[in-house]
């Protein structure tokens, strides 16, 4: 009888525990994205208000944007990333990635000015955690489209794409850093994989459109390594000072242990027409 309740007492804790695993799972992959996707919706739908009322554009499409020739090298273009850099054996880990020392690869000349049709003043720098520019990957969809806000704290990146602090400003000298989500939360850079050399990238901040080309495949690297979020980052080939973009997420696709990093160059500016 005894035994009876013991295995009755077992069998029920079981199902009580599954049951709160699968809620768990249940909450990670839908209703963090449910949640996610609702305020991103929400970002890009105030910075459009806010962008109208102050004249600037509250256009919802991208510019269209030609594809970079295919198999045909461009002359700014990055070599190949050099080997990936395994994780450190304590597996510690930080927000930032990067790459621990540069290797002896060629590097290409600075990426060229960017062609401009014309730009409004620089912005004053946003604040924490406010949204101040969207992202438009074709790569991704015709639908993909992102708020990126100031900061990458955790409250941040539920919202939306996070500009890491201190790296340089949308279209500015430097390395503008933006981090995402692989998975949970919206899955932003879910597809941050798929990225080849040639994609475009396109961000506007509601006065400009800010075209870059990626010039690297997807580095795997690991979390406590911060060269990668330089002005100039070695690791992308780059020799010297330019206009870079930078974009980073976790990996694996369901863990932490590494991240994966994108590197771009500023091709063209255009005026957001009102």
């Amino acid at each position: 009888m005894r035994s009876r309740r013991a295995v009755r007492a077992l069998s029920e804790l079981c199902l009580t525990s599954g049951a709160l695993v699968v809620l768990f799972v249940v909450y990670l992959l839908y209703w963090t994205g449910v949640r996610a996707d609702s305020a991103m919706d929400g970002e890009i739908g105030r910075l459009r208000d806010q962008w109208a009322r102050h004249g600037g554009s509250a256009a919802v499409a991208p510019p269209t944007v030609p594809d970079a020739p295919p198999g045909e090298p461009r002359p700014d273009a990055a070599p190949p990333a050099p080997a990936p850099v395994p994780a450190p054996a304590d597996g510690t880990g930080v927000t930032a990635p990067a790459v621990p020392g540069a290797t002896a690869s060629p590097a290409p000349p600075a990426s060229p000015a960017p062609r401009t049709g014309g730009t409004a003043a620089p912005a004053a720098p946003p604040r924490a955690g406010a949204a101040f520019a969207v992202m438009y990957v074709p790569r991704f969809g015709t639908d993909w489209a992102k708020p990126v806000l100031e900061g990458t704290g955790l409250d941040t990146l539920k919202r939306g794409l996070g500009h890491y602090e201190g790296s340089a400003p949308l279209g500015g000298t430097g390395n503008f850093a933006v981090a995402g989500h692989r998975r949970t939360h919206g899955d932003p850079f879910k597809d941050l994989p798929r990225l080849r050399p040639g994609d475009a990238v396109l961000l506007t901040d509601g006065t400009t459109w800010f075209t870059y080309r990626v010039d690297t495949r997807p580095y795997r690297t690991a979390p406590t390594d911060t060269r990668v979020l330089d002005p100039v980052p070695a690791a992308a080939g780059y020799a010297a000072p330019g206009r870079y973009l930078t974009l980073t997420t976790c990996d694996p696709e369901w863990g932490h242990s590494h991240r994966l990093v994108v590197w771009a160059h500023l091709e063209t500016t255009a005026p957001a027409a009102p």
